[in-house]
């Protein structure tokens, strides 16, 4: 989709810069059977994605099946109803969101994947396709810290600058240990 730069920052963190990221589309609203009325926005993070905070429940993993089924009928419904990224393309990722759990954290999220797998990570596209969301709506100034936190608890930590043609450029920074 595009170059996507790292700056190791040591040995078990990392900054990577994606592609440009953009919201598509505001307020998007589909009624889900069985859930109702779920309103969203459509943004390229280097994927497609479907970002709601209408979750019907809370995100932790105890509820990793319900949270699985509800965005798997999201999905489903925006393929009904023939609701898709730019130039026709598949929207295949839906993100919730809700509270933060951890002190610090701006939000809480749970990414369903395609294949029906959910990423344990704060999801690196679906981060930046939220800093796209919350850029076009002015709820994050550029160079402001977001901290998104995953439904296993890990975080990352995201900001964004402009392009030139108006998209964001975001960056990532995450850890890891084995």
């Amino acid at each position: 989709v595009g170059i996507v730069s790292a700056d190791l920052k040591s040995r078990n963190e990392v900054t990577v810069q994606n592609v440009a990221s953009y919201r598509f589309r505001e307020s998007v609203q589909i009624t889900v059977e069985g859930f109702g009325l779920v309103t969203g926005d459509i943004a390229w993070g280097g994927k497609w994605f479907f970002l709601t905070s209408d979750t019907p429940m809370s995100l932790s993993l105890t509820n990793v099946a319900s949270l699985t089924a509800y965005a798997s009928a999201i999905k489903a419904e925006l393929h009904r109803a023939n609701i898709m990224g730019a130039d026709g393309a598949e929207i295949d990722h839906i993100e919730l969101f809700g509270p933060p759990v951890a002190p610090g954290a701006n939000s809480r999220n749970f990414v369903l994947c395609p294949g029906g797998a959910y990423d344990r990570s704060p999801c690196g596209t679906g981060t930046s396709a939220k800093l796209a969301c919350l850029a076009a709506s002015s709820k994050l100034n550029a160079d402001d810290d977001w901290v998104q936190e995953s439904i296993v608890g890990s975080h990352f930590t995201g900001r964004y600058k402009f392009s030139a043609d108006g998209a964001i450029i975001p960056s990532i920074t995450g850890s890891a240990f084995v």
